[in-house]
């Protein structure tokens, strides 16, 4: 960066109040990284805008600059998306934290991108309302859009990009635009909502959401199913969902997982692989759709399923699994996780779970498999000592395995988390000459590289 950090400080503070902007150890340091194992980086300069027309002023001086900018939420992201490798500007989006508007008669909702889940949540239970997508970390929607993200709910209600209906950006040249509108469906125009949902910083900055919301379901059931073997498990998955049983989250916790759980949460659960479920909807309904769910996981060898209709128990069995990653960090003082995370065709989904637990066991590192898998999507967590280079590269060839193995299949080598620089390598792989045309779309909309430079598509450097 040939401009010195503080002639673009100076810049800064022509719109920006003094502790708006921030070069403190400290503050950089808490950007410098995110939840995953990746390498730490600093920005130069943290800002924290309150406003669109303050995230547009910042974009015309990082462009007329060429400084890079890094959005960033709540650094609550796995594959070190929000990591300015190439040091600049980070936008912190905090102050922006605003729920401007809930339309309950349109079943949407308008906020700013620091918004959290957990804080629209509250607000939408005043209207009878909640919003569906839950990722287990308590991310901005920002952070959440940004990654296309999803997470325990997607089986039934739809990963980000589904809920979103028009987002207000800030491009790299400080032009603002929407991308869609309030109408439930329009065949108007490119459709820029999917573009720019899970494009991880790299062509704008989002500056208000415009998302889909839910009535609160009249009756709640969850339950916990123990299987004899993960196959099994997964088999019943892909019962019902064939059987068309509307499940409204069905997650999968093997046998070393659910001992992790058990430790860390004070539990007692067997420890075999399980299934946690959740069922939503009328009364009636859901008693039948309830009655044949245990028909099938019986068929598929369940060893013992219990349900829980009262909220404190239901909130304590989804607590023990939102938790799960906090309890092998917990139980493994001293090193760090790797979270895989994978997709593929539900058709696909025992034999690839199979096979990562195989793979586990054979590199002999603690770890263990979970995931979304109603809808195809499977994690596993393996604890590393960073100081060991061999632990270090068995992670990375066991997640080079299940990677491939899910691209042979027609799956994705990311099915929630996201590309940042953990996944970038696999991008040609599955996208082909597709790759180059996202090359391409990145250049037309930031021709300078400042947005997230080398996230998603490795564009030439800045400076080069």
């Amino acid at each position: 960066m040939s401009t010195s950090i503080e002639t673009i400080v100076l810049a800064l503070k022509e719109f920006l109040e003094d502790d708006q902007v921030s070069v403190n150890q400290t503050i950089r340091e808490l950007h410098g990284r995110d939840e995953s194992y990746h390498d730490i980086s600093l920005p130069d300069i943290v800002v924290f805008p309150r406003k669109n027309s303050e995230v547009s002023n910042i974009m015309k001086v990082a462009n007329d600059l060429k400084i890079p900018v890094v959005p960033f939420g709540r650094g609550s992201s796995l594959e070190g998306h929000i990591i300015p490798y190439d040091k600049g500007i980070t936008i912190d989006f905090s102050l922006m934290d605003k729920i401007i508007e809930v339309r309950e008669k349109d079943l949407l909702v308008k906020v700013q991108p620091g918004v959290t889940r957990t804080q629209l949540n509250k607000e939408l239970k005043k209207y009878g309302l909640f919003f569906s997508v839950d990722p287990g970390a308590d991310a901005t929607l920002g952070g959440m859009a940004a990654t296309n993200a999803s997470g325990t709910t997607t089986v039934k209600y739809g990963v980000m990009r589904d809920q979103v209906r028009d987002l207000e950006v800030v491009l790299a040249d400080g032009t603002i635009i929407h991308t869609g509108n309030l109408a439930a469906k329009s065949s108007s125009g490119y459709h820029l909502n999917g573009l720019f949902v899970g494009s991880e910083g790299t062509l704008g900055c989002f500056t208000e959401l415009t998302l889909k919301v839910y009535g609160i379901p009249e009756f709640t059931t969850a339950a916990r199913a123990v299987f004899p073997t993960v196959q099994n498990a997964v088999e019943a998955v892909t019962s019902i969902l064939q059987a068309g049983i509307p499940i409204a989250r069905v997650e999968l916790v093997d046998e070393e997982s659910i001992r992790q759980v058990n430790h860390f949460s004070d539990t007692n659960y067997a420890e075999r692989p399980t299934l946690f479920l959740e069922f939503d909807g009328n009364e009636s309904g859901l008693q039948q759709d309830v009655e044949f769910t245990k028909e099938i996981m019986e068929d598929h060898g369940c060893e013992e399923i219990q349900f829980e209709t009262d909220n404190t128990a239901r909130t304590k069995l989804w607590d023990a699994r939102h938790n799960l990653a906090y309890a092998y960090i917990h139980g493994n003082v001293g090193k760090k996780m790797m979270v895989t995370d994978v997709c593929v065709p539900i058709s696909e989904l025992a034999g690839a779970v199979t096979f990562a637990r195989k793979e586990l066991e054979a590199i002999g590192l603690t770890g263990g498999v979970v995931g979304h898998v109603g809808d195809g999507n499977f994690h596993a967590l393996l604890m590393i000592d960073m100081n060991s280079p061999e632990e270090v590269a068995k992670a990375d060839a066991f997640n080079e395995k299940i990677v491939h193995y899910a691209l042979e299949r027609d799956g994705t080598c990311t099915g929630e988390h996201g590309v940042g620089v953990g996944k970038q390598k696999y991008q040609a792989a599955e996208h082909g000459e597709a790759l180059h045309v996202m090359e391409k779309i990145k250049l037309a909309l930031d021709p300078n590289n400042i947005l997230n430079p080398n996230k998603i598509v490795k564009i030439e450097s800045l400076g080069e």
